[in-house]
């Protein structure tokens, strides 16, 4: 099983983000380009590349934590599928619903619990802490992008 955590985390990871973004398909297609945005707003093709790498690293994370086992793994797998969920979330929120502010808040407790599954990753693998460092500074940054289109389309 410990073997085959590094193929099934990284491909749930994968799979989440890719439901993910099959149920904000339209809101992406159709709203999306007509919203005011930064001026820092990276170009559409850096987005599903940036978030596979983002997945990919989430779910190697989490099998490092797995392959090691013991206490605190638990927690830590409750915080990795906390964060999935928030992440899916958000870009129902957002794309979906337009709730720019919703969604702002959602992704700020994101944050916060991907900070905190860092943490827990941290007392049982330090690389699996850092490959989440990615993933909180790009989630960093998407606030910013969110509050900005919150701001200029308010």
């Amino acid at each position: 099983m410990k073997k085959f955590a590094f193929i099934l985390f990284p491909a749930l990871s994968i799979g989440v983000g890719a439901l993910s973004g099959y149920f904000t398909r339209t809101g992406l297609e159709t709203v999306y380009p007509l919203l005011e945005k930064s001026e820092l707003t990276p170009p559409g093709g850096v987005f599903p590349i940036v978030w596979t790498v983002l997945y990919l690293l989430m779910g190697l994370g989490m099998a490092l934590v797995v392959r090691k086992g013991g206490p605190g793994t638990g927690r830590s797998v409750f915080l990795w599928i906390t964060q999935l969920g928030l992440n899916c979330t958000w870009s129902l929120l957002f794309f979906n619903s337009g709730n720019y502010l919703g969604a702002l808040v959602c992704l700020a407790v994101l944050w916060f619990v991907i900070l905190a599954m860092t943490i827990s990753f941290a007392a049982k693998s330090r690389l699996a802490a850092w490959l989440q460092v990615p993933y909180l500074a790009w989630v960093g940054f998407a606030g910013y992008l969110n509050a900005a289109v919150w701001l200029l389309n308010a």
